[in-house]
């Protein structure tokens, strides 16, 4: 199953001019990609979950631009290939679990630095990244009401067993699959804005969204799906050019959540 997500030897996406710049910090012992608000005070800001290749939107020129047209900052925290889970993985850290990285250190340094807290933090992820994306939201759906997946690679049990961390994580494949993202969609309670797209040459990764597009569907649940285009398969072809529709996705939720605060 493909999850080489980076390209090697360049950077994905096209240049384009920045009227930011993205910086670096420490928590925890892990590195964050930021892109700081602009002075004025912005609709929320996207926290971004890389996929397998590791990348962020700070290698991500074509992300960085919709990013500067919407006014909108952005955290990228690393987390090593560990799924984002709520599980130990000693690739990421032998003590602190991807989930309680998020939850417990980025997020208050989101409020504490830039004064956003949730429900104004957007969710959205590549790959690894997008299944754990939509797999935070639908557990955290009042944290995290707004959340976008580019290519999610829902399924991610299917790797059990292929000497990846996951066979470190979960007890068994099926233990596994009841951690995806499909089996936490709660009925009664779920984000309000969901957006996930995939192109369907991506063999590999299309029938986990196409399988929560019909659960999500057949349960009455707003969400907005792309999966048609066809734009380069599980690259960054495709990825980035889904990058305008999914960050403005997340701004006009955004843009929501803060009309409901007022």
């Amino acid at each position: 199953m493909k999850l080489a997500d980076g390209r090697r030897g360049e950077r994905p996406g096209a240049t384009a001019p920045m009227t930011r710049k993205w910086d670096q910090i420490e928590l925890a012992g892990h590195r964050v990609d930021v892109y700081p608000p602009t002075e004025q005070p912005p609709a929320g800001v996207v926290m971004f979950l890389h996929g397998w290749g590791l990348e962020t939107l700070a290698d991500a020129p074509e992300f960085t631009r919709v990013l500067d047209e919407l006014g909108l900052p952005s955290v990228c925290p690393m987390g090593g290939r560990s799924w984002w889970v709520d599980r130990l993985c000693p690739e990421f850290d032998p003590a602190l679990t991807p989930q309680d990285f998020l939850l417990d250190h980025v997020l208050p340094w989101v409020e504490r630095e830039w004064g956003i807290a949730p429900p104004r933090v957007a969710l959205l992820g590549i790959s690894m990244g997008g299944q754990a994306a939509l797999r935070l939201a639908f557990r955290f759906p009042d944290r995290f009401p707004t959340v976008a997946a580019i290519s999610a690679a829902i399924d991610y049990h299917e790797l059990y067993g292929r000497g990846t961390a996951i066979d470190h994580m979960y007890e068994s494949k099926e233990h596994c699959r009841h951690d995806t993202a499909t089996l936490h969609v709660d009925p009664e309670r779920y984000p309000p804005h969901i957006f996930f797209a995939i192109d369907p040459t991506d063999v590999d990764w299309y029938r986990g969204n196409d399988r929560l597009h019909e659960k999500l569907s057949a349960l009455g649940i707003e969400h907005e799906c792309d999966l048609t285009t066809r734009a380069g398969g599980h690259s960054w072809d495709y990825f980035n050019s889904q990058a305008e529709p999914a960050l403005r996705f997340l701004h006009r939720g955004l843009l929501s959540r803060r009309r409901r605060l007022v």
